[in-house]
């Protein structure tokens, strides 16, 4: 799905990966719908967490 991103992504990658904004990308990470962790001060985000997060968002 997403083949062409690292197996960590930052929240830009996120964003361009969803085709969203940052902000939004933060709101989403911030909240816990998107599971992360942070690393100093940047949030990193694992390439299974955001197709998880996409397949169940499209069984809505």
């Amino acid at each position: 799905m997403f083949d062409n991103y690292d197996d960590i992504l930052n929240v830009t990658d996120v964003a361009k990966a969803l085709k969203i904004g940052n902000t939004q990308a933060y709101k989403l990470v911030r909240s816990g719908k998107l599971p992360a962790f942070k690393e100093g001060r940047a949030w990193k985000i694992s390439k299974q967490s955001l197709t998880q997060y996409v397949r169940q968002s499209t069984d809505l």
